[in-house]
């Protein structure tokens, strides 16, 4: 049982990878967008700002996740 609850949590913490990707992809937008048209570099920026708060809510809802599965069940 124990071995299931590992790769159960394992398997849901898998999540983080794409959370990490999508903070990747949310900064590396904000460079390309912010060389294309610098007068509205602070807009994009607040705007990266809340894509980055989004998307590690989810990788924290993962790792959560996780930890309820090892520790709960």
């Amino acid at each position: 049982m124990e071995g299931a609850k590992l790769l159960g949590a394992g398997a849901a913490t898998i999540a983080l990878a794409g959370a990490a990707l999508g903070i990747g992809n949310v900064f590396s937008s904000l460079i390309h967008s912010v060389s294309r048209n610098p007068s509205i570099a602070k807009q994009l920026f607040g705007y990266a700002i809340l894509g980055f708060a989004l998307t590690e809510a989810i990788a924290l809802f993962a790792l959560m996740m996780g930890f309820l599965i090892l520790f709960v069940f």
